[in-house]
């Protein structure tokens, strides 16, 4: 229920919490994926891939069942995110539909971003390889990321340029 008040609070088209249960995709999303994430820790790879293929399939939404995902993400018009099976995301982050966080196909072990505490990714954003954004970080529509971001920063731009440092409340 806090989730959802959490939902309702980010988002101010959000009407309601029957509204959020019944029309928002991230909420059909966080449910499965704590399943198929619990899944995956038992080692059971290819049920816990199945339930999130099932769910990319109805909502768009793409997340590997071995990312780590904090309290609170917010995925707002969520068509399209990727989010890879090392990623480490973070309390209270928002992302946006079309971003990615991936991998560039050169590392092995970890080749995910981790994404800290507070962090908001706007639509379009791809952020690759195995680089930390740090707490309360706001990365720009279309940015491209390849290195590590400090805390309290503005991203944009396709080189992912800092343009000022930022004070987040939340």
């Amino acid at each position: 229920m806090k989730y959802l008040k959490y939902l309702k609070e980010m988002d101010p088209a959000s009407k309601s919490i029957i509204q959020i249960i019944l029309t928002y995709p991230i909420v059909k999303v966080m449910f499965w994926y704590r399943i198929a994430h619990f899944l995956y820790l038992k080692k059971l790879y290819l049920i816990s891939s199945i339930i999130m293929y099932r769910v990319r399939r109805k909502t768009g939404i793409e997340i590997h069942p071995g990312a780590q995902i904090g309290k609170n993400l917010f995925i707002d018009h969520g068509m399209g995110v990727v989010i890879g099976e090392t990623t480490i995301i973070g309390n209270n982050c928002t992302i946006y539909q079309g971003a990615v966080l991936g991998g560039t196909g050169k590392e092995k072990g970890k080749r995910h971003p981790t994404i800290k505490d507070n962090v908001l990714i706007g639509a379009g954003a791809i952020i690759l390889g195995n680089i930390t954004i740090h707490d309360n970080v706001k990365i720009g529509a279309n940015a491209v990321v390849l290195s590590d971001v400090p805390k309290n920063v503005t991203i944009v731009g396709p080189k992912g340029t800092i343009i000022k440092k930022t004070i987040y409340n939340q």
